[in-house]
């Protein structure tokens, strides 16, 4: 049932993507920082009561309807998990932005692709040049892909509507609490980011794994093993690592933005980024959706003629 729901939602989101889904985000993102402002005392404890009560309740009434829809009705429980693998699924919108800044990076609008960026990352993109903005776009790209599409995946392969709902938010509130490190903050985003890095230990590897299959296989887990750890963000590191190794292209390095220059480690191997690479990374995203589907297609069949 699960690979028909997802079938139906990838379909839908590729043919109807949602273009204003952040509204739901920026909701729970209000509701997360009154809790941060009435729970937070600077203590991991505080942190854990304040997770648990933005993220539980919203999980487990997701999966008590999909129990009382399975239980009345398996057609319901199945357009239940579609919506709400649609819902939580998001790469289609962004990667239309990814082709759109490769496209205005070809024509030599570099105005135009910088304000396309800067409109998709939330980020100001002032002072990149093009091969820099093409670098960040592939990151962000490869990164994206994950958190949008592949870790959803997995955790409703897994858990189903839960287990998708839990990683988004649970993701969001990483971004907004785990790596906070001022220390007004103190450790109350502690909880947030451990957890997080637990959960998305194993489809962050699955997802560079597959990364490395659709890509060059020993480049990719060249850059993987050698690079990833130099990263300020390790996991993510395994990502654009990956990604920059099954591609080819060099990412990370220095950036030019705004007047100062940002230090940042290399990653991948083989030639400079332009926009051939950013098309190029948002292929190599389709190939390993692909090669998902085409696993969990395997596994339905396998378990149906065990049947």
């Amino acid at each position: 049932m699960s690979l028909f729901s997802l079938l139906a939602a990838l379909l839908l989101e590729h043919s109807r993507p949602i273009k204003n889904r952040m509204w739901v985000y920026q909701h729970f993102g209000r509701y997360a920082d009154l809790l941060e402002q009435y729970f937070n005392a600077g203590r991991t404890q505080h942190g854990v009561i304040a997770w648990c009560l933005a993220v539980l309740p919203p999980v487990m009434l997701v999966g008590a309807i999909q129990a009382a829809a399975y239980f009345f009705n398996p057609f319901l429980a199945w357009l239940w998990a579609a919506a709400i693998l649609y819902a939580t699924m998001g790469f289609k919108y962004y990667s239309e932005t990814v082709s759109a800044i490769a496209g205005a990076l070809k024509r030599g609008e570099l105005e135009e692709a910088r304000l396309l960026f800067a409109r998709w990352r939330g980020q100001s993109a002032d002072g990149l040049e093009p091969a820099e903005l093409a670098r960040l776009t592939i990151e962000h790209a490869l990164a994206s892909s994950h958190r949008q599409m592949f870790a959803v995946i997995f955790w409703f392969v897994l858990l189903g509507p839960a287990g998708a709902v839990l990683y988004r938010l649970a993701s969001v509130l990483q971004f907004k609490w785990g790596e906070r490190e001022d220390a007004e903050f103190g450790d109350f985003g502690l909880f947030a980011a451990r957890f997080f890095e637990l959960y998305d230990w194993l489809p962050v590897r699955l997802t560079a794994l597959c990364f490395a299959v659709v890509g060059d296989f020993e480049d990719a887990v060249y850059c993987w093993r050698a690079q990833a750890q130099t990263w300020m963000n390790p996991t993510q590191g395994i990502l654009l690592a990956s990604g920059a190794g099954a591609l080819g292209v060099k990412l990370g390095e220095s950036l030019h933005r705004e007047g100062n220059v940002e230090f940042r480690p290399e990653l991948g191997v083989g030639d400079d980024a332009d926009p051939d690479y950013v098309e190029s990374a948002v292929s190599l995203i389709w190939r390993t959706l692909v090669l998902w589907l085409a696993i969990l297609v395997l596994m339905y069949l396998g378990k149906w003629v065990g049947v």
